[in-house]
């Protein structure tokens, strides 16, 4: 810092200011002026105060900020001193390449079985002699018996077995009762049995689940229960058919208000129609004589139960008609019917293991069974007892 005023630095050429003075400009700068000041800076206000140091301020060494290699691999060398021209100088060592992981492999291997009757040569895995499979962490996925046929390549035909068919007896049962009693007291099962059958036939179909057509086709078949008791027996195909026609009309309307493609519409078009048809024929009960359907119903019961016995096939089919013809027989005698209700009751059998038969189709699963597999006989045995019971009668 000097105490010196300003001198007249601007006077001549501009000379720029230089941050890092040479010390030979700072030794002068530090000798007293020999000059002579003019005089009108003798008279001229001076101003004195610290100004900017101009001194070279030393500076701090750098931190050491050498590049260090992360942990687990390994550094390179540095590079060598080259020597005379040449001779050949070793390439750094190159890092090794990384080993592959080894393969997991489970700790627990399931024993292998030897089948019976087989020599060291022949053996069977675990779960196909046990029926379960290889043991494992996340769980198996449940498959029922459906997809386990269809993934095995048997049969699309599963029966529903005894447990659907002693529910298809006990409705069936309470139908031939009822019928006894009076048109209205026949009200009851029908409506449960019509109910049964919508739902069924959109269980079976894989529309599950389908309320708006269920209610659709439910609604249907209340609504022919009505008509018909409204119009009585003697216009009874009158109010089964003009009800069946008016909700054709109305599912189609209402499929062709959906936004699904055209082939969703169209399979839904095709169940709900059939679903609200067995529902409404099944009105053909409720249609017929009564000594007709306690005669039908009944035989409808005994052939189902007969068709459920653990028999092949053929047997199975033979013993259910049988049984069906036996119950018209003793129930028919029990009515006007007589003798002539072994005819009833064969037809009824007939037109009870077609609707088995298509409960059984396509890998149905056990909710099928118990909705498809109890009210499919009941609904197609209907028109045959309407039928039947009109010309034997």
């Amino acid at each position: 810092m000097s105490d010196q005023p300003y001198e007249g630095r601007y006077e001549g050429q501009y000379e720029g200011y230089d941050p890092y003075p040479q010390p030979q400009q700072q030794q002068r700068q530090g000798q007293p002026q020999q000059q002579q000041q003019p005089e009108w800076q003798q008279h001229t206000q001076q101003w004195e105060g610290q100004t900017w140091e101009t001194q070279v301020q030393p500076s701090m060494p750098a931190a050491d900020t050498t590049y260090m290699p992360p942990q687990g691999y390994q550094a390179y060398p540095e590079p060598q001193t080259y020597g005379t021209v040449g001779q050949p100088q070793p390439l750094p060592q190159e890092a090794p390449a990384p080993t592959r992981a080894p393969e997991w492999t489970p700790a627990y291997q399931p024993p292998v079985q030897q089948a019976p009757g087989t020599g060291t040569g022949s053996a069977v895995a675990p779960d196909a002699a046990s029926g379960y499979g290889p043991p494992t962490v996340t769980g198996n996925a449940r498959v029922t018996d459906a997809q386990r046929a269809r993934a095995e390549g048997r049969s699309p035909i599963i029966e529903p077995g005894i447990q659907p068919a002693a529910l298809t007896a006990v409705l069936g049962l309470l139908l031939s009762g009822t019928a006894a009693i009076g048109q209205y007291a026949l009200v009851v099962p029908l409506v449960l049995l019509q109910a049964v059958t919508a739902a069924g036939w959109f269980r079976l179909n894989g529309m599950w689940p389908a309320r708006q057509g269920i209610a659709l086709a439910f609604l249907g078949a209340v609504t022919a229960d009505v008509a018909l008791l409204a119009a009585g027996r003697e216009n009874a195909p009158a109010a089964i058919l003009g009800t069946l026609g008016v909700w054709v009309l109305l599912t189609l309307v209402l499929q062709l208000r959906s936004h699904a493609d055209p082939d969703t519409r169209m399979y839904g078009l095709m169940a709900t129609v059939t679903s609200a048809a067995l529902a409404i024929i099944a009105t053909g009960h409720l249609a017929a004589e009564p000594d007709a359907v306690t005669v039908g119903a009944a035989a409808v019961a005994v052939a189902i139960l007969a068709r459920a016995l653990p028999l092949p096939t053929a047997a199975s089919v033979v013993v259910a008609l049988l049984a069906a013809a036996g119950a018209g027989i003793a129930v028919g005698g029990m009515t006007d019917l007589g003798s002539k209700g072994a005819f009833l009751g064969l037809g009824a059998g007939v037109c009870a293991l077609i609707g088995h038969r298509v409960a059984s189709y396509d890998y149905p699963s056990r909710f099928v069974h118990f909705t498809a597999g109890v009210a499919l006989p009941l609904a197609a045995a209907a028109p045959a007892v309407y039928l039947l019971g009109r010309a034997l009668g």
